[in-house]
C-alpha cells in the first residue's frame, strides 16, 4: 500500500498542505486562506478539512497516511507539543498536535517552526540534497533561517535556534521589531529592501523607479528595484549594491560561525538571481575568514520556492 507523509504550512496568510511520497515528491498540493483572528480550533478544522479534500482528489483513504507534520510561524516546545509563542497567529501556549489528534487519532503528527521545515526541505529534496551542513535564509518580509550541522536539524536547548534575523550587524543602527538595533533583519529583509528603495526615490525624483510603481511609494516592491536595475538606473543600482553590502555582512557572518557546506537563500528576493548573487559571491569570497582554505561553502538559491515548508514538514515527521 502507497503511503504519503503529508505536510501542512501554517501562515499568516494562507495554510497550504501537500501529500508527499516515498521519493520525496510533493504529488498534490492545495491551500486555503487563514482565517482572519482565527481561534487555534479553527485552524484545525481548516487543516483536517484541506488534508481530507486532497486525499479525496488523490482517491486515497486515511490508510495512506503515514504521518502529517506541522510547520507553524513561532516557537515550538518540542516536549510539550506546544506552540510557545506565534506573534503572526496570536498563539499562546495552543497545542496544535492534541488538537489534530481529534481528527487523526492514529496518525503520527508532529510540529516545527516552519523556517526549520522549510530548511530540512531544501536539505533533503531540493538544493541541498548533496550536503551535511546546510543554513537556510530566506529572505522574505522578516529573515527565517534554518541550521543543519551532520544531517540533523539544530533547534537549540529550547528549540529556539536559527534566528538568523536578529544578530546584529550595526550596534547603533535601525530599530528592529524584536526590540534590539541593528538586526541583520533590519536591514537585509524585503521589507528593508522596499524601506531603502523609497529613502533613496524621495531624493532622486528622476530615476526610473517612479514609473515602475506608478509615481505611488506604496506600490514599491523588491521587483521595482530590480527592474529597474535592469533597465540601468543609476540610483537603483545604488540602492541594490548598499544592499548586497549588508546582505554580505550577515552571510560571511554565517559562513564564518558554522563553516557549512552551503548557504541556500529563499524567499522573494532570491528570484533576482545573479544581480544579487554576482556581488554577494564577490565580497564573501574576499572577506570570509578561511577564504584561503581549499574547500569553500557553496552559496546557492532555494530550489523548491513556497513548496518548502510543506515538504520540510511532512519530512520532518516522516523521519522522526
Amino acid at each position: 500500500m502507497k503511503k504519503y507523509a503529508i505536510g501542512v504550512d501554517i501562515g499568516g496568510t494562507n495554510i497550504a498542505a501537500g501529500f508527499i511520497d516515498d521519493d520525496n515528491q510533493l504529488v498534490l498540493k492545495a491551500s486555503v486562506e487563514t482565517p482572519k483572528n482565527g481561534s487555534a480550533d479553527e485552524i484545525i478544522v481548516c487543516i483536517a478539512s484541506l488534508i481530507e479534500k486532497l486525499a479525496k482528489r488523490l482517491g486515497i483513504t486515511r490508510e495512506n497516511y503515514a504521518c502529517i507534520g506541522m510547520g507553524v510561524p513561532g516557537t515550538v516546545n518540542k516536549e510539550s507539543g506546544k506552540i510557545e509563542f506565534a506573534n503572526n497567529l496570536s498563539f499562546h501556549d495552543e497545542d496544535l498536535i492534541e488538537m489534530l489528534k481529534k481528527y487523526y487519532e492514529e496518525i503520527p503528527i508532529t510540529m516545527n517552526n516552519d523556517a526549520n521545515a522549510a530548511a530540512y526541505g531544501e536539505f533533503v529534496a531540493g538544493a541541498g540534497k548533496e550536503a551535511d551542513s546546510l543554513i537556510m535564509v530566506t529572505l522574505g518580509t522578516g529573515i527565517g533561517g534554518g541550521i543543519i550541522i551532520d544531517r540533523k536539524l539544530y533547534e537549540g536547548s529550547n528549540f529556539a535556534a536559527g534566528e538568523l534575523g536578529h544578530f546584529v550587524i550595526n550596534c547603533e543602527g535601525i530599530p528592529c521589531n524584536c526590540g534590539r538595533k541593528g538586526c541583520f533583519e533590519a536591514y537585509a529583509s524585503a521589507t528593508a529592501l522596499i524601506e531603502q528603495t523609497k529613502a533613496a526615490m524621495k531624493k532622486e525624483k528622476e530615476s526610473i523607479l517612479w514609473e515602475l510603481c506608478d509615481y505611488n511609494l506604496e506600490k514599491v516592491e523588491g521587483k521595482t528595484l530590480f527592474d529597474s536595475v535592469r533597465l540601468l538606473d543609476k540610483t537603483a543600482e545604488k540602492v541594490m549594491n548598499q544592499y548586497i553590502y549588508y546582505l554580505s555582512v550577515g552571510i560571511i557572518d554565517i559562513i564564518n560561525i558554522f563553516q557549512p557546506d552551503m548557504v541556500c537563500i529563499g524567499g522573494g528576493i532570491s528570484k533576482a538571481g545573479d544581480l544579487i548573487l554576482d556581488g554577494l559571491l564577490k565580497r564573501v569570497q574576499k572577506e570570509d575568514y578561511a577564504r584561503t582554505s581549499s574547500r569553500q561553502t557553496k552559496i546557492v538559491f532555494a530550489q523548491l520556492e513556497n513548496d518548502a515548508g510543506i515538504i520540510g514538514a511532512g519530512l520532518l515527521a516522516r523521519d522522526v
